[in-house]
């Protein structure tokens, strides 16, 4: 028996969003789900479930709808730009004690 993926009302909205955009993605390119479905390497009903959002699909099921979408790339933009983890990583970095400055007499 699947186990199923709880998630928070915004979470499930994200993934809704992803299924929609790859849907439009298909569409705009004048692709049936079935040739797209082929050519990923995956059922017509995996298909069905990544455009719907469902979050247990596979990574590699929707890695493969994107790369057919020509939107591999895109991955390669999943959390690049990692802001909080530079953050907080800035702020555990320990600066080196100094002495006291020495007066210079003149």
């Amino acid at each position: 028996m699947k186990s199923s993926v709880i998630l928070l009302p915004k979470h499930k909205r994200q993934f809704s969003q992803l299924g929609e955009r790859l849907k439009l993605a298909r569409l705009r390119r004048g692709l049936s789900a079935q040739l797209v479905a082929d050519r990923a390497g995956i059922s017509r009903q995996s298909l069905t479930r990544i455009e719907a959002g469902e979050p247990n699909v596979t990574f590699s099921n929707l890695f493969q709808v994107m790369r057919v979408l020509g939107l591999g790339d895109d991955l390669d933009k999943l959390a690049a730009d990692d802001e909080l983890g530079r953050k907080l990583q800035d702020l555990d970095l320990k600066t080196p004690k100094r002495g006291p400055r020495r007066r210079v007499l003149e």
